[in-house]
């Protein structure tokens, strides 16, 4: 059974956040007896760190949650550098080896999207790769969604990354034609080889936990081996 997974997109606002609150939401409602651990390991601004301390009752300090966090909304090795400092991804390592320990289950967030830079030689991509992290890419249904699928899942296989499968989300109301049109699973999944796990609908109220579990609960688990 898998017992960490990182949530990265194809880009920034791909619905990371919204698939990893959703996911820890399912997880709490249906499994309260296994502990949940989530992280975002590098943060630029306030946003998904904020976010997960007033949503869930997590027992882990901002620094647990996001070990390394910058004041500037940039790219980590910009933001850092703003601050005269660099990012240092053995202390994030270091905190997701003892969270992991600590923890029956942990989601990790990952900044940006898969092809966005963690410092000046590494994206994260390459983490993903390097640190052996199952993984799911979110992919927002629009115009161009196949495109970044496939552009991305080649990236994940030139990193050699464990990707688990694609979520798609819908960043703004759809109907079933329109996901239908604008991201077939049936085409990404010819194209890609990678299952198409199921698809997030729009929410006007990204912070329901009830309908956030509900959601969730429309994956396709058994793929996942969740």
């Amino acid at each position: 059974m898998l017992n960490t997974l990182l949530i990265t997109g194809t880009d920034t606002e791909a619905g990371k956040t919204v698939l990893t609150t959703a996911l820890a939401a399912y997880f709490q409602k249906y499994y309260p007896h296994r502990s949940l651990g989530i992280m975002k390991p590098i943060q630029s601004g306030e946003g998904d760190r904020e976010l997960y301390q007033s949503l869930f009752t997590l027992e882990q300090s901002p620094e647990e949650i996001t070990p390394l966090y910058f004041k500037a909304p940039l790219a980590p090795p910009i933001a850092a550098a703003k601050e005269n400092r660099f990012v240092d991804l053995g202390t994030v390592w270091k905190a997701l080896l003892d969270l992991q320990k600590r923890r029956d289950f942990v989601l990790v967030e990952a900044l940006g999207g898969l092809g966005s830079p963690v410092t000046d030689e590494l994206t994260v991509a390459d983490l993903a790769g390097e640190w052996r992290l199952p993984t799911l890419l979110v992919v927002p249904v629009r115009l161009g969604a196949i495109a970044q699928a496939v552009a991305n899942v080649a990236l994940a296989r030139e990193k050699k990354i464990n990707l688990q499968g694609i979520v798609l989300n819908c960043t703004q109301s759809r109907t079933e034609a329109e996901i239908a049109d604008l991201t077939p699973p049936d085409l990404i999944r010819s194209f890609t080889y990678i299952p198409v796990l199921g698809c997030l609908p729009y929410l006007e109220n990204p912070t329901d936990l009830d309908q956030l579990a509900q959601i969730a609960s429309n994956l396709d688990w058994e793929t996942l081996g969740l």
